[in-house]
């Protein structure tokens, strides 16, 4: 089973970075309200996602991303678009 780590732009400019097996019924669950985390900052837009073939390696990256500053978010997003 694939995973895949992500990052939501919110409504506030905000990023979300998540992990998840199905990407666009996560998306639909997070602009339905479904995720505290961003339920104040509807509606979301995804911006990036890795695919992994591993769990623990998707998880690892995500603590990763989480870990970084905006910064740094953003000039992943930029180079892979």
């Amino acid at each position: 089973m694939a995973y895949f780590v992500y990052i939501l732009e919110c409504s506030d400019g905000s990023f979300y970075t998540g992990i998840t097996w199905d990407i666009n019924k996560r998306l639909v669950e997070h602009n339905n309200g479904f995720s505290l985390a961003t339920k104040g900052k509807l509606p979301v837009k995804l911006v990036h996602q890795e695919k992994f073939d591993d769990k623990y390696q998707a998880a690892k990256r995500e603590r990763e991303i989480k870990g970084w500053r905006r910064e740094k978010k953003i000039k992943l997003i930029a180079s892979l678009h």
